[in-house]
């Protein structure tokens, strides 16, 4: 399946409402050795750095949520609220 990051980032945003809600900056990058995407949310000071595999990634340009990114985004959330 051929996508840019751009494209994959702006699925990932448009899935996930709250990364724009809370004003989280997400980038990312492709990592041809892990063949996994690396994904950084950015809020202030807070940064949450964590991957998608290949595959995952695939599927959320599909239209299918991953599960796992979805809890590092809530988690990130939930940690940078405690913090206020």
């Amino acid at each position: 399946m051929g996508y840019s990051t751009v494209a994959l980032k702006d699925k990932i945003v448009g899935m996930y409402p709250e990364v724009t809600k809370h004003g989280i900056a997400v980038s990312l990058d492709f990592d041809r050795a892990k063949n996994a995407y690396l994904v950084k949310f950015t809020k202030d000071s807070h940064e949450l750095e964590t991957h998608i595999e290949k595959k995952d990634a695939d599927e959320c340009m599909d239209g299918i949520k991953c599960v796992y990114l979805g809890i590092q985004v809530a988690q990130f959330i939930k940690n940078f609220e405690e913090r206020k």
